[in-house]
């Protein structure tokens, strides 16, 4: 695995936006009173009247950016994700979805490593809340890179998108020039014992368990899955008819959530046996991030161990 730096996938997000802002005199920028921290501050200091604070009212906030893409305008609205997931989920779905709105949504603080903030803060139910509406595309890039292409590609395609990204560093596992294209899975690492398929920063954890794996004479095939709507359903068939097995890794609930979108796919055309790496059915807690991935499950020794015990549910 090479490693390219450390940079949070928000910093991704953000750059994206000032880039959008350069290019396209269109794209405008809304936040509910979290600029610092959403890193939307950037688009502000350099488009000021292209940028929008709407305080602490998301719900008005999605009814705003609406209004500015029926102008021809192309509104980023921004927020923590537990925010706009759970209060302005009517207007999400209502005033954007139901109308198929040019509307893009960030949001930030995915998953646990947003470390001390806790369980009011930690948007680990978005995924699902999102994929479940008809017209929503959902993106979660694995690194900061990937953010960067994924703001840039949700501007350019037509209709609704949520971005999910992170508070903490992540590695680099990309650079600026590999490709990126909504819906299409990237392959990291290829092999025939057991497929590790994951998303957002799940997927350096999932390299880490394969290098682990490898040691112990286990081939393990690692695929980014950075859309989970629409999800690479032909990656995901090839990877199940190599492996035999999977294990779906992801810092969400498990119910709803990544693995559940992978498992429909299966169910359908290639039902093989599966395990489940996410938060397991609980809130989430204050505390540092790597400790909040053991304490959660979630770290690579998790993930080598459920490759292993799903392995022998495969016969393998």
């Amino acid at each position: 695995m090479q490693i390219y730096g450390e940079k949070p996938t928000r910093f991704g997000y953000g750059e994206g936006l000032v880039k959008l802002g350069e290019i396209n005199p269109n794209v405008v920028v809304f936040d509910a009173d979290l600029a610092k921290s959403t890193t939307t501050i950037w688009f502000a200091e350099k488009f000021p009247t292209r940028f929008f604070d709407a305080g602490i009212a998301e719900q008005n906030m999605l009814g705003m950016a609406a209004g500015m893409s029926l102008m021809g305008k192309i509104p980023f609205v921004t927020t923590y994700g537990v925010f706009v997931s759970g209060r302005a989920w009517d207007q999400i779905r209502t005033t954007v979805c139901y109308s198929n709105l040019n509307v893009k949504i960030g949001g930030a603080h995915g998953g646990v490593s947003v470390g001390p903030d806790g369980a009011t803060h930690q948007a680990l139910e978005e995924i699902t809340i999102m994929r479940v509406l008809p017209n929503m595309t959902v993106l979660s890039p694995c690194d900061a890179n990937e953010a960067y292409k994924a703001t840039l590609a949700a501007a350019e395609m037509r209709g609704p998108v949520y971005l999910r990204f992170g508070r903490e560093k992540v590695p680099l596992l990309t650079k600026p020039e590999d490709p990126f294209e909504i819906g299409k899975a990237v392959v990291y690492r290829r092999g025939a014992d057991v497929g590790l398929l994951a998303t957002g920063h799940m997927v350096y954890h999932a390299l880490l368990a394969a290098e682990a794996l490898e040691k112990e004479g286990v081939s393990a095939y690692v695929l980014n899955v950075h859309t989970i709507k629409p999800i690479d359903e032909e990656a995901i068939l090839d990877v199940a008819a190599k492996c035999k097995c999977l294990v779906t890794c992801e810092e969400h609930q498990v119910t709803g959530g990544f693995g559940g979108a992978v498992a429909e796919v299966l169910a359908k055309r290639r039902p093989v046996p599966m395990r489940f790496i996410g938060v397991q059915d609980r809130f989430g807690e204050s505390g540092k991030p790597d400790e909040l991935f053991e304490v959660f499950g979630l770290s690579a020794a998790h993930i080598a161990a459920a490759a292993k015990d799903v392995m022998k549910a495969a016969g393998k």
